[in-house]
């Protein structure tokens, strides 16, 4: 009996948790809301008076606003994919930029991402390999070793 009212206490105070968890759905609905806002604002631009204009840039305003916060949520919500953790590297952070030129031991397989989308990254295809850097994630060319795509505190 003891055992059923524990369960039932934990089943109770774990479904609301669940319930209000963001999904990744909302998440890239609310990212198509800002581009429907921006492509209003650049109809009133066009077409408008001031008055339009600047009510559309409110808009536009008000739904970026509303993505980051989603967005927040989202990662808050799924801490356990977006964990910064224990992680350190036998190097020194530096901030790279696109079209960089890496030395192999920055994007060994030791650091790749072995499943993007678990990340909400787009698939690497070829010679290309996701590799994290601290914080960072970097989008790598490992034939040549440059740097293709950088996403900058991707793990807070």
């Amino acid at each position: 009996m003891r055992k059923i009212i524990i369960l039932a206490l934990m089943a109770a105070t774990a479904i609301p948790g669940v319930a209000s968890a963001q999904s990744a759905h909302e998440v890239r609905q609310s990212a198509r809301d800002v581009r429907e806002e921006k492509r209003d604002l650049r109809q009133a631009q066009r077409y408008g008076d001031q008055r339009d204009v600047r009510e559309a840039r409110k808009d536009v305003r008000d739904a970026r606003q509303e993505y980051r916060e989603d967005w927040r949520d989202y990662r808050r919500t799924h801490k356990s994919v977006y964990a910064r953790g224990n992680w350190n590297a036998p190097f020194r952070y530096t901030a790279w930029n696109q079209g960089a030129r890496l030395k192999p031991v920055y994007y060994g397989s030791r650091y790749y991402i072995n499943d993007p989308a678990r990340y909400r990254l787009p698939p690497a295809r070829g010679n290309l390999r996701w590799v994290r850097h601290y914080n960072d994630v970097l989008l790598v060319n490992i034939r040549t070793g440059s740097v293709v795509q950088v996403h900058r505190g991707f793990f807070w």
